[in-house]
C-alpha cells in the first residue's frame, strides 16, 4: 500500500479546473518531484492535500486513512508536514527560539505543567531544547542561532522553514519550492540538506522550478500543466517525454 494516494483529486474556483482529476502515489522511503510552469497547480495540491483547500472532489489517503478536507492541524499531527514559498518564520525570535518554538507544538506540555514548571515539565522543556539543538545542528545554522530571522539572509531563511518543518517529526514531507530565490551555493546547500533528510528515512514530495535540482533529487517525477497531468516517470522518461520536452523542458532533449 503506497504511504500516500491521491485519486481524482479536483478542484474548481468558479468555472476553472485549477486541479483536474489528479491521480497519484508515493511510496514509503521515496522522493518524488512534482514539477510544472507557474500556473500549473502544483501548490494548489498541496494546499489540497494539508487542508488548507477543500477539493470540489477526489481523495487524499495517507498510510491507508482518508484525511481528505481535515483541519491542517489533525494532518499534521498524522505525519504530513509541509513548507511554504514564503517562509513563515515568528520574525522577532532568534534561530534557536524559532526552532524550539516548532519542538513546543509537537511536545504538548500542558498548561497546568508549565504553570507550575512540574518535573514533567521541566523533562519536556530539557527534551524539546535537546531535540532543537540537534535539528539545527543538522540542518547547519549552528553559526547563526542566536540571529533573528526577520535578518538571516534569504537561503538561510529558507533552511530555517525546513528545520521548522522537521520540529513536527514528518512522515511524509512536503517541500514546497525550497530553492525559490536561492544563488547557486545556497541551492547547493539546500539540495544537499534535502537529500540527507531523505537519507534518514523521510517520505519527500518535491515542488521545485529547478528542473536540474529536482531530476537530480527525485526517484520519480510527476509533471502538471493546468491541473492536470501530462507524464510521470523516472526522470530519464521524463526527459525523453516529447510533450515535457516542448512544454518544460526547452526544445532539445538534452535541456536541463
Amino acid at each position: 500500500m503506497p504511504t500516500l494516494e491521491v485519486s481524482g483529486l479536483t478542484k474548481y474556483f468558479g468555472g476553472l479546473a485549477a486541479v483536474n482529476e489528479l491521480d497519484f502515489h508515493v511510496r514509503h522511503g521515496e522522493m518524488v518531484g512534482l514539477i510544472g510552469p507557474n500556473g500549473a497547480g502544483k501548490t494548489t495540491v498541496f494546499n489540497l492535500m494539508t487542508g488548507f483547500l477543500r477539493p470540489t472532489k477526489g481523495k487524499v489517503v495517507f498510510k491507508g486513512k482518508d484525511v481528505t478536507s481535515q483541519k491542517p492541524h489533525f494532518i499534521a499531527e498524522t505525519g504530513i508536514v509541509r513548507t511554504f514559498q514564503a517562509t513563515t518564520l515568528f520574525s522577532d525570535f532568534n534561530v534557536l527560539k524559532n526552532i524550539i518554538a516548532a519542538c513546543y507544538l509537537k511536545s504538548k506540555v500542558r498548561f497546568w505543567e508549565a504553570t507550575f514548571h512540574t518535573s514533567n515539565s521541566r523533562k519536556k522543556e530539557e527534551h524539546v531544547l535537546s531535540r532543537a539543538l540537534e535539528i539545527m545542528h543538522f540542518v547547519g545554522l549552528d553559526a547563526v542561532k542566536d540571529h533573528p530571522a526577520r535578518r538571516l539572509p534569504h537561503g538561510y531563511k529558507r533552511i530555517l522553514g525546513i528545520a521548522v518543518s522537521m520540529a513536527a517529526d514528518p512522515q511524509l514531507l512536503l517541500l514546497d519550492e525550497p530553492l525559490s530565490g536561492m544563488n547557486v551555493e545556497e541551492a547547493d546547500k539546500a539540495v544537499a540538506l534535502i537529500r540527507r533528510i531523505w537519507e534518514r528515512g523521510t517520505t519527500i514530495l518535491l515542488i521545485e522550478h529547478n528542473m536540474r535540482a529536482a531530476m537530480n533529487l527525485c526517484q520519480r517525477i510527476i509533471v502538471l500543466e493546468m491541473g492536470r497531468k501530462i507524464a510521470e516517470g523516472t526522470p530519464e522518461e521524463v526527459r525523453a517525454n516529447e510533450e515535457v520536452i516542448q512544454a518544460y523542458l526547452g526544445t532539445g532533449k538534452h535541456a536541463t
